[in-house]
């Protein structure tokens, strides 16, 4: 059964609530991140990518750019910017973009559940990414980024969690980027024992986005353990920090692909190959699939849907039928001959939030072939996490992305 517990989150002071937050570090890059905080000092950025403080040419894993980072935070604690609860609270963070809402609790979850599998994953890691992360947490001393996790919805959690929200006013109440950004402080001791028992009640929590910074906050905790053998498995360190929404109220948007060539053939004989393996109609308009097992193509400026032959679907492997899976086994590797999608310089991934229009606009300039995703499921990801197994490269993107610096979590 899940732990879940609430912590002293140091968090933006009331004035600085739309200054400091920030998108995830690994949504943009370095010259990305240095032009979005011109003119603020107090961006998240400066601690999460800490280069954008350094000089150009600096090397991102470089030493001096983790001691950037702390030096940072620490400014951003000790001038106020930042203000640390007195005592452990847990915190309610709704996201409403585009009229729907997500609301989930934010807390520390254990490094025990994630090891003892009791925190569920779909996703391999790399080395490279885990070893960035492993240094910035440890030399931070802090868990700057939220995991996020998900869970099957608890009618019991989903009432207590309303009706805080009903009862006492939010302390952060700002936009960014289309998105509203809600934050309740839950610092009631009742109430945060009576979420924490409904925790212990939940069976699974599975990371919905953030493995390689969940697997490096449960390493640095192991790391902390063997520093201190006579650990009780109270501090801090045992915990890292997580936002937890119930399944029903998240939306996994589809995640497409541009292919750069046909492997050699003409757009007739490309067409029929797939007639073996898919059914082809000539759209007049663009086309997002509306249903599993179903593909948009666009090719010669022309849109076109397909629909999978039953005949190609095991229903009965949950990886196997994801619609990435049904495409990448009948289409981009027996016809078009991209076998490693996560390595092949061929094919390249959108996410659905950028629309149709840019699938086109990489059509018609350095790919040649684009295809629209029907979105992967949270029942697809709990299924296959569930078995055991990973899903493929590029299957799920989340929207809205959490931002860091709402709240962070100190391991000492």
């Amino acid at each position: 059964m899940a732990t879940f517990r609430a912590f002293r989150a140091f968090r933006p002071s009331k004035q600085n609530q739309a200054l400091i937050p920030a998108l995830p570090y690994d949504v943009m890059s370095s010259e990305e991140a240095r032009r979005a905080v011109k003119g603020n000092s107090l961006s998240f950025l400066h601690v999460d990518k800490a280069e954008i403080d350094l000089p150009h040419d600096v090397d991102l894993y470089a030493d001096e750019v983790y001691e950037k980072a702390k030096e940072n935070l620490d400014a951003l604690e000790n001038t106020g910017a930042l203000i640390q609860d007195k005592t452990p609270c847990f915190y309610i963070y709704r996201q409403i973009m585009n009229g729907r809402a997500q609301t989930g609790l934010v807390g520390c979850a254990s490094i025990d559940d994630y090891t003892n599998n009791v925190i569920k994953k779909h996703e391999k890691t790399l080395a490279k990414k885990e070893k960035d992360r492993i240094r910035h947490v440890s030399i931070t001393n802090a868990n700057t980024g939220p995991i996020f996790l998900t869970y099957r919805k608890n009618a019991s959690v989903n009432m207590t969690v309303s009706l805080w929200m009903n009862e006492n006013d939010p302390v952060y109440n700002f936009e960014t980027d289309g998105v509203l950004q809600t934050v309740w402080v839950v610092d009631d001791p009742e109430t945060i024992n009576r979420l924490s028992s409904l925790f212990k009640n939940i069976q699974s929590l599975y990371i919905a986005d953030g493995h390689h910074r969940c697997a490096s906050a449960v390493r640095v905790g192991q790391m902390k353990r063997e520093e201190n053998p006579d650990y009780t498995g109270d501090e801090e360190f045992n915990y890292f920090l997580a936002v937890a929404f119930p399944d029903e109220e998240l939306e996994i948007m589809d995640y497409n692909r541009v292919v750069k060539d046909l492997n050699g053939m003409t757009a007739d004989e490309f067409l029929s190959r797939l007639f073996e393996r898919f059914e082809i109609t000539k759209e007049d308009a663009p086309y997002h699939p509306i249903e599993k097992h179903t593909f948009g193509m666009y090719l010669e400026k022309e849109w076109y849907s397909l629909r999978a032959k039953k005949a190609i679907i095991d229903e009965s492997d949950p990886v196997a039928r994801l619609d990435v899976s049904v495409l990448q086994n009948n289409l981009l590797d027996p016809i078009l001959g991209i076998k490693d999608p996560k390595n092949d310089d061929r094919i390249d991934f959108i996410g659905g939030i950028r629309g149709l229009t840019e699938l086109e606009k990489r059509a018609k300039t350095d790919m040649c072939l684009a295809f629209s995703m029907y979105p992967t499921t949270v029942e697809d990801l709990m299924a296959i996490a569930d078995a055991g197994q990973i899903m493929p490269p590029k299957s799920t993107w989340f929207e809205p992305k959490l931002l860091s610096g709402l709240f962070i979590h100190h391991l000492s």
